[in-house]
């Protein structure tokens, strides 16, 4: 810093793609901090570090700090600096700030440099410091592409490139997210860790469509597959000369972009991701592997459940051993290709942090007793999985049962939801939250997300989902989303409850129609022990009943009559309080 006159330097959690989950190239925040979390930015000046993370990793990451020179920045807590706010108290004018332009998106560029300009504070955007620092800084992926068949996607490269054209017109669009490279060319890879992403861009003019992409990734099978489609290899560094070069308008979305592609094109049109808008509407062949792939799911996660309901209390079992339990018992499953995101098995306390991911530090011995949260999800080559269900072990407080059924009572809420064309997730995500506000109880993550079919178990984070923020993205019949409320207490225990739904007619109504509502594509039972009745209403119970039927009736053809005279126990109907 002090040889490039650098007063601070930002770095973020992202890659070039602006993806959540990065390789390990890109990993850069995580080896200066030693903060593991998904999400954060580290912020160096040349007598201070500070870390800004969002509520899922407070307490993960105020253990990780511990004893580093790192503060602790919890963002959207009153009295929080951001961080052009922070940079502007601390350095002084005439100061020069850092960034690297291939991993920050045009968007949070142009926000910073304009926030620091109030402040009297230049932006430079050329440098990496890490190249020169991390000196054994892991390579650039070269995994191999493959083909996802037309069996799973439901049509093919070449229609959804025509389908591309006709709302581009004669403009030309950069695809730079890789799940929109992905979805686009039908193609998947294992350069991402738990998403089937191979690195790439992909440019559509009118004429023609480029993948840049290292051509070493690229097999014969796929070469003959991309020319068939009537797309052209480049390689992957190739994108800059190109984009400088193209003489037409190019349509580009700044908050998916990174700043360094962004600044070699010469007629930018900012614009939202035409093809994020067009992948989250699943077609029925991906409809349908949804439902194969939640059936195999299920039938796992039954598996665990009863195995783990009788083992623990045999002794010798942790947090650790349960997770590569349920890895184990999904990896018997047809079509099954990985996690889709490391697994979240809390422990008592440890169900408290939201993301809490056990390591070989963190882990702790399971006893039978109190509560265990797992949010965990497979990748299948026809559909990703994402689930949380909270297993009761043995004693619990009343307190725990208590929390137990107000989220609950809104996720039945939220999942049984009936909507008019027009809604949007903020409009309804009250209903996951009303019954734990009137206990003075609140979460501060969403309640809900995209998922991807074998693609990003988080897809289009910014377009629908339920949120107290606001996101305006209309549902539509053929959205999948997360249904996800949680309650956590410090030191003491979690509980989240996660199903992931599709919209789907409901009725034309009487008035200002047509309405939706939501299937539930997971199919899983919750256990009913730690259930207060008298907390639920009539329908509420009702409705669950009805739920843990169909996940009997659907789940019971696929198992032994062990574990489906076990899934006919737990799935009893709740009597009336």
């Amino acid at each position: 810093m002090q040889r490039e006159g650098i007063h601070a330097f930002i770095t973020p959690s992202t890659d070039p793609h602006a993806g959540e989950y990065v390789p390990e190239r890109w990993k850069s925040r995580r080896w200066l901090s030693g903060f593991t979390g998904s999400a954060g930015t580290a912020v160096v000046t040349l007598d201070q570090a500070a870390l800004w993370t969002d509520s899922r990793y407070f307490i993960q990451a105020t253990e990780q700090l511990a004893d580093s020179n790192f503060v602790l920045m919890k963002e959207k807590i009153e009295g929080t600096p951001t961080i052009s706010e922070w940079l502007g108290a601390v350095l002084p004018q005439g100061s020069v700030v850092g960034v690297d332009a291939w991993v920050n998106t045009t968007s949070e560029v142009e926000n910073l440099e304009k926030e620091l300009q109030a402040c009297g504070i230049s932006l430079r955007t050329d440098l990496d410091p890490y190249e020169e620092l991390w000196t054994d800084r892991p390579s650039i992926p070269q995994s191999k592409a493959f083909i996802q068949g037309l069996e799973y996607a439901g049509e093919s490269a070449a229609s959804k490139i025509r389908r591309i054209r006709e709302k581009i017109g004669q403009n030309a669009i950069v695809v730079s997210s890789l799940e929109e490279v992905a979805w686009t060319l039908n193609l998947r890879g294992n350069d991402v860790c738990y998403t089937p992403f191979i690195l790439g861009y992909v440019l559509i003019t009118p004429a023609d469509t480029l993948l840049y992409i290292d051509k070493e990734k690229v097999t014969s099978e796929v070469a003959d597959y991309l020319h068939q489609e009537g797309v052209c290899i480049r390689a992957y560094s190739d994108i800059i000369a190109d984009l400088q070069h193209l003489d037409i308008p190019v349509l580009v979305q700044p908050d998916k972009t990174n700043y360094a592609v962004y600044s070699a094109i010469q007629h930018p049109i900012r614009k939202e991701s035409i093809v994020e808008q067009m992948l989250i509407i699943k077609n029925e062949t991906e409809i349908r592997g949804f439902r194969h792939a939640m059936e195999k799911d299920g039938v796992a996660m039954v598996k665990w459940m009863k195995w783990t309901l009788e083992n623990v209390p045999k002794g010798g079992q942790t947090e650790l051993s349960l997770s590569r339990k349920l890895e184990e018992f999904r990896a018997e499953q047809p079509l099954f290709m990985g996690l889709s995101f490391e697994s979240i098995m809390g422990y008592a306390h440890h169900g408290a942090i939201v993301h809490y991911d056990p390591t070989p530090e963190t882990d702790i011995p399971v006893k039978p007793e109190g509560l265990l949260l797992i949010d965990s999800g497979g990748q299948y080559l026809d559909g990703t999985t994402d689930i949380t269900r909270t297993i009761p072990l043995g004693p619990l407080t009343w307190e725990m049962r208590r929390d137990y059924t107000l989220v609950l009572k809104g996720w039945i809420r939220l999942g049984s939801a009936v909507f008019p064309k027009g809604t949007c997730g903020t409009q309804l995500d009250v209903l996951a939250r009303e019954a734990m506000w009137k206990h003075g109880i609140n979460y501060l993550h969403g309640t809900g997300h995209g998922v991807g079919q074998f693609m990003s178990v988080h897809e289009a984070i910014d377009l629908h989902q339920f949120r107290m923020q606001w996101r305006p993205t209309p549902l539509l019949p053929g959205m999948t989303i997360t249904d996800e409320p949680g309650i956590y207490i410090e030191g003491s225990h979690g509980v989240r409850h996660e199903d992931t739904l599709l919209v789907v007619p409901a009725t034309e109504g009487i008035t200002f129609g047509p309405y939706y509502t939501f299937e539930h594509l997971t199919l899983c039972p919750i256990l009913t022990s730690p259930i207060l009745v008298e907390m639920l209403t009539d329908d509420e119970r009702q409705w669950f009943n009805s739920y843990q039927q169909t996940v009997f009736q659907r789940l019971a053809p696929l198992l032994d009559p062990n574990h489906q005279a076990w899934l006919q126990e737990v799935t009893q109907p709740l009597p009336s309080p």
